[in-house]
């Protein structure tokens, strides 16, 4: 059964066990320690066993390949991170410490799941596990807005979760499969009037866009993404915001190329509609961006933007399934460049919300002079996440352009660098008022090592690719190759 292969998620979910009963003996110290080993741990299995053949377990239900280590590796990490940027906030969970590193754990074990999924069945399993978990994380807090958000996120994702489950069901109805590669053999003979003629394919590809759509908040599946980026705790804001938006991606792109890339007319029609909610999403996100006063409904606003730039280039993918190498190439290293911006904005609200005991932008005045370093570092954040040279953002949507101006989608080109030009709008009035408004206090804001160190390693990592994109390209070359 070659359960070695399994060996990360297996240290993973040991580790959320073990953080349990550390909690009962130990103090928040233990269990912060306990977590950041484990996912040490996970993290030098996986890199080991980087660079093999693929190999599928249990039954083919998972699938061990370039792509799925790419993304083990992506998610371990953003784990780490997360932690290590929670490590003050955490305090606020009294005698829950365990239980909310334990549910970070599971929730990452999730992820690492879905990114292995090569059959419907574990996509949704695995997918379902993320979701419970982040569901219990959106309420940890216990307060109104945090039962709020999670209410709000348990009824909208019951629905999304039922809808694509009745889209897998119509798939599989239609080819007797649940594997993605014996779904895509049933279909990859079809001509484009038998496509045309098969509604129940198509309404099952429809019904899994949105159940997937949902997950990654795209237009118009994104209403949940305000209330519960607000309400919720700003660590799992956090670890919403760029962990489970990268494991939506991740699981979006593996089903989607590896079942429905051939024929071409039909990867050319999924493609066409992630073209149109990448259009979407990339203007309705940041134009409520610029209305809003609290800087974590500024982001999730944002979020859903740059959902819709990932997904210029799946529709890039889409365009070219025959020969879509470079478009995944581009797509993963968009991925993990939105992934180090936005955790190292996020890491920086919540080092600086936490000394004002405020989220709104107003209060932000001044923090250039109370803490220079820390308005650098969400500055530079900031700058990245608009797209300004010399960041990973920059070269990543410069990517992605060019895979999407290879597929004559131009006028979606046209869309982004509109949108791009919107979004500086309200990224630069957060700079503006940090360092050019009038401070309302002397005191200095400073960070703790752990958060500290989470915000240095992201910010490091936003110039190193930015310089030399390179480094990361080779790796998610490897990494990119599909339904081979």
């Amino acid at each position: 059964m070659n359960l070695e292969l399994l060996l990360p998620e297996m240290i993973i979910a040991g580790t959320a066990v073990l953080v349990i009963l550390l909690d009962l003996f130990g103090g928040r110290r233990a269990v912060t320690i306990a977590s950041l080993a484990g996912l040490a741990a996970a993290f030098g299995v996986t890199i080991s066993m980087w660079g093999g053949d693929q190999q599928f377990i249990f039954n083919g239900l998972f699938a061990l390949d370039g792509y799925a280590l790419f993304f083990k590796l992506l998610f371990i990490t953003i784990a780490a991170l997360v932690i290590l940027a929670s490590v003050d906030y955490s305090s606020r969970f009294k005698s829950s410490a365990g239980e909310y590193h334990a549910l970070l754990l599971i929730a990452t074990l999730g992820m690492v799941l879905m990114a292995a999924a090569a059959d419907l069945i574990a996509v949704f399993i695995s997918l379902e596990l993320v979701a419970i978990s982040c569901y219990i994380l959106a309420g940890f807090l216990k307060d109104r807005k945090s039962t709020e958000a999670s209410l709000k996120f348990v009824l909208l994702g019951g629905i999304a979760s039922a809808v694509l489950v009745y889209g897998m069901a119509l798939v599989f109805g239609f080819t007797g499969e649940t594997r993605l590669a014996e779904i895509s053999a049933a279909v990859q003979g079809l001509s484009a009037a038998s496509i045309v003629g098969s509604p129940g394919l198509l309404m099952g590809m429809v019904l899994m866009a949105a159940g997937f759509g949902f997950k990654i908040a795209a237009v118009p599946f994104q209403m949940w993404a305000p209330d519960v980026y607000e309400g919720a705790p700003t660590p799992v804001t956090l670890f919403l915001s760029v962990g489970s938006k990268a494991a939506g991606f991740a699981v979006l792109l593996r089903v989607f190329f590896s079942a429905f890339s051939l024929p071409q007319a039909l990867s050319s029609d999924w493609g066409t509609i992630f073209a149109v909610l990448s259009a979407a999403g990339m203007l309705l996100g940041n134009i409520l961006a610029i209305q809003q006063g609290n800087i974590k409904r500024m982001l999730a606003y944002s979020s859903i933007a740059h959902s819709g730039y990932i997904l210029v280039g799946l529709a890039a993918v889409g365009m070219s399934a025959s020969a879509s190498a470079p478009g995944q190439s581009n797509l993963l290293f968009y991925v993990a460049a939105f992934t180090l911006a936005d955790l190292a904005v996020f890491t920086a609200v919540i080092i600086i919300s936490s000394k004002l005991n405020s989220d709104l932008i107003e209060d932000y005045a001044g923090v250039g002079r109370r803490s220079p370093l820390l308005a650098s570092a969400l500055t530079l954040a900031l700058v990245s996440l608009i797209g300004l040279p010399p960041t990973a953002g920059f070269i990543a949507k410069f990517y992605i352009f060019t895979a999407a101006a290879r597929n004559s989608l131009l006028w979606l080109i046209i869309l982004a660098v509109i949108a791009s030009v919107i979004s500086a709008f309200y990224y630069l009035r957060v700079v503006k008022v940090m360092w050019l408004n009038q401070p309302a206090g002397d005191e200095r804001i400073t960070a703790s090592p752990a958060p500290g160190l989470a915000l240095a390693i992201a910010c490091a990592g936003i110039l190193l690719l930015g310089v030399a994109p390179a480094l990361l390209m080779k790796l998610v070359e490897a990494a990119s190759i599909l339904g081979s």
